[in-house]
């Protein structure tokens, strides 16, 4: 009966890690969702970035049932070639008025210094595609206020 079991449920794919070091205590490996996590926060820190994952209605409901809060919008693989390395690609939103290119360049030196950083790995391949750009919310409400007459 245990055997019935086993194959009606197969065993669950296995999460996506990139072996860091050996030692004589054993392997250290990185969850692609930890990589994500450092990517969004890289790239949040950036001046101009309003949102990471900030493509249509349909991909950003899609990944918002689909996947952890940390991997929306970030997409990390193993590099090929086996050197070792990540390629990164990551979806933002960015403030209306920015220089895009140069914000870009920006979010990339962000994520390369960051996962250099804390995982000792690099990434050899950094896609920042700008989805949306969108104007600052809290200007617009100080325009509409100042346009309101006063009783």
């Amino acid at each position: 009966m245990s055997r019935k079991k086993k194959e009606e449920f197969p065993d669950p794919e296995p999460i996506p890690t990139l072996t860091e070091e050996s030692s004589e205590l054993g392997t250290i490996r990185i969850n692609h969702s930890v990589i994500a996590g450092i990517v969004r926060l890289a790239t949040q820190s950036i001046s101009g970035v309003v949102n990471v994952g900030g493509g249509g209605v349909v991909e950003g409901l899609t990944d918002f049932f689909s996947k952890k809060e940390s991997e929306r919008g970030v997409k990390v693989a193993e590099s090929e070639g086996g050197e070792g390395g990540y390629d990164i690609e990551v979806r933002v939103v960015l403030q209306f008025g920015v220089d895009l290119a140069k914000t870009g360049l920006s979010i990339q030196e962000s994520i390369r210094d960051q996962i250099l950083a804390m995982t000792g790995n690099h990434a050899k391949n950094i896609d920042v595609v700008i989805d949306d750009i969108k104007m600052d919310s809290i200007h617009k409400d100080e325009e509409n206020w100042e346009d309101e007459p006063t009783s």
